[in-house]
């Protein structure tokens, strides 16, 4: 006798048999002990089935409801929970298991067939369409996780590691069967093979979900709408999957947006990324990517607070103040190859020639600046993005776009645009202008920086651009933390962007030597040890930044009078920085290309900025 459950009884079979049903055994049919077979008709079993109870009306549509039952199907090896409605299924339900209070109706097939694996330990290809396998995608896979793996896929011993523990967290979880969770609905579906759907996901008008993981959480499920074919692909918490879009070997993270016949293979997604129209092969999308044209194809790059359309359509990237744009703020973009792409917020440079961005990786050490085309001349103008009303926005409009529950963020995103990551670079690029004005004099009208020119004014605001970001990131830092000497040696040297993560490179290291010799074993304890670098950004930011204080003021060590020169330096900074952001909106304005009254918003938005300099947090 199966535990919890038992036998039909002759008058049960009797109902059930005057309702159209029939069995291939009987006694292969195991009931809930509340089980009453009236709502029952039409049901053909085989194999094993357990049913639980169907008392009660479950909602099917907003303001509709219907009483739970299964009716007009087919049913082999199944396990039903408690007051499901399961109806009009028009070929066979084989090898499931369904939680409770499931609306299940018009679905052609669903199906577990042997060695089904539902998504996990899929071997996919990165950055490289042609290339053997990178990523290994599992359900604890994360933004940083995958990073890894794409990062040093030439350390042999780190990727053996690797791919070590994620096949024995796969084994430990992954079901002998398929499973529908609590509180699903699957309606007007073609086929769902080997796949796996948590608790309150919807499935509504898909073509084909096969060999694939619909995973969620309380507070955020993941919906399938019309038209949609998904393959051997995992789909994250609060991620919807819409209009016709084909998935091929693909990750889907949280709260992220697929939609509009977009078509996608071997790549992943993170962190509220969003997709429409395009295409994507072999893309690493990063936190906050987003593609929305039908042009734009997204292949062997890596990317994070990216915006397709911006690589494409110049007017889209340089948007000022217009409520209709989205604007970018690049932080990781680049090839295969490791060429930095587009970075003009934190780390790159872009040009425009014909209405179109191109990219050039030699400019990565001059880092929020722009390349533009004259005839066969390429202008660089460093720093010009700092002020501009753009970069402005996107600070402060990617926090907010954060739609993953508080309580549940898996993959890690650090939101500070001025970080010892982007910082550095600014150091190296000032101090690269600096090198050249000395070299060449301040006499002369133009400077060359390999196969670009510099004009004069433009060095000189490129110097005086990365200066006020230095001051400014100096006294927000300053104003986070207690004056004292830094308590740990770790932040030392350079830091790097693990797609989102900003860490010490030393940590990095430290980390992947930790799962080469065993110290880490599992994914959740890389996972944890990612999480404790993120929760010790402070700390190890307070290293790197009193090191550069003392190098920047020439100090042995910061005294209050210190600190009280560097906070009034911040002021100054900050207040000058503003002061060039409202040019660049009065410029804008100027130009017909927006409203006053959205010129005023914007203004007065700036004026309280003055509210945020004696605040203990700002940045």
């Amino acid at each position: 006798m199966e535990e919890g459950y038992r036998l039909l009884t002759d008058d049960e079979i009797g109902i059930l048999e005057d309702n159209g049903c029939t069995a291939e055994d009987w006694t292969s049919i195991f009931v809930a002990e509340d089980f009453l077979p009236t709502y029952l008709r039409d049901v053909a079993f085989y194999g094993k089935v357990r049913l639980g109870v169907f008392e009660k009306n479950i909602e099917v549509s907003k303001g509709f409801r219907k009483h739970s039952g299964i009716k007009n199907c087919t049913l082999r090896n199944v396990t039903i929970g408690d007051n499901c409605l399961i109806e009009n299924i028009g070929n066979y339900i084989n090898n499931y298991t369904i939680g409770d209070e499931c609306y299940i109706s018009n679905v052609n097939t669903m199906e577990t067939t042997d060695g089904a694996t539902f998504g996990e330990g899929n071997m996919i290809s990165v950055l490289n369409e042609v290339g053997d396998g990178n990523v290994l995608l599992f359900d604890n896979l994360t933004s940083q996780f995958a990073a890894l793996m794409v990062k040093h896929i030439h350390d042999k011993e780190l990727i053996s590691s690797i791919r070590q523990m994620v096949r024995e967290d796969i084994a430990v979880k992954v079901p002998e069967q398929g499973t529908i969770g609590n509180n699903v609905k699957v309606i007007n579906t073609g086929e769902i093979n080997n796949t796996h759907i948590s608790d309150e996901c919807e499935v509504n008008g898909a073509c084909r979900l096969s060999d694939c993981s619909i995973k969620s959480i309380r507070g955020a499920s993941v919906y399938i709408g019309s038209g949609v074919i998904c393959e051997n692909s995992i789909i994250f918490d609060g991620s919807s999957v819409l209009n016709s879009a084909k998935i091929e070997n693909c990750f889907v993270g949280e709260a992220c947006l697929i939609t509009n016949g977009f078509t996608a293979e071997s790549s992943v997604f993170f962190a509220n990324s969003y997709m429409a129209n395009g295409e994507a092969c072999a893309a690493f999308c990063g936190p906050f990517t987003a593609s929305h044209h039908k042009s734009s194809l997204l292949i062997g790059g890596m990317f994070s607070f990216y915006n397709a359309g911006s690589a494409t359509n110049f007017s889209n990237h340089a948007y000022k103040m217009g409520p209709m744009h989205y604007g970018i703020m690049e932080r990781g973009s680049k090839t295969a190859s490791g060429a930095y792409l587009l970075m003009p917020a934190n780390i790159g440079t872009f040009s425009v020639c014909f209405g179109k961005l191109m990219y050039h990786p030699d400019t990565r050490s001059l880092p929020f600046s722009y390349l533009i085309a004259y005839s066969d001349t390429m202008y660089l103008v460093p720093g010009r993005n700092l002020t501009t009303v753009g970069l402005y926005r996107d600070i402060r409009k990617w926090p907010k776009r954060d739609m993953r529950p508080r309580t549940a963020q898996k993959s890690i995103v650090n939101f500070d645009w001025l970080s010892p990551f982007s910082v550095g670079e600014i150091l190296r690029g000032k101090k690269i202008l600096e090198n050249m004005r000395e070299a060449c004099g301040e006499d002369v009208s133009t400077y060359n920086y390999h196969e670009y020119v510099i004009k004069a004014s433009s060095l000189r605001k490129g110097i005086k651009y990365y200066d006020i970001a230095l001051r400014i990131y100096m006294g927000a830092v300053l104003k986070r933390h207690a004056l004292e000497p830094p308590r740990t040696t770790v932040g030392k040297g350079n830091w790097i962007d693990l797609q989102g993560l900003l860490m010490p490179e030393s940590e990095e290291k430290r980390m992947m030597d930790d799962i080469k010799d065993g110290l880490l074993e599992t994914t959740d304890d890389v996972l944890e040890r990612m999480q404790q670098i993120h929760d010790n950004y402070g700390e190890y930011r307070w290293t790197w930044t009193y090191q550069m204080i003392c190098d920047y003021y020439d100090l042995q060590e910061i005294t209050e009078d210190d600190a009280a020169r560097i906070r009034q330096d911040y002021i100054t900074a900050r207040r000058t920085w503003i002061a060039e952001i409202r040019k660049d909106a009065e410029k804008e304005y100027t130009l017909g290309d927006v409203e006053e009254k959205v010129l005023d918003n914007f203004i007065e938005q700036l004026d309280k900025e003055v509210d945020f300099e004696n605040q203990r947090l700002d940045m």
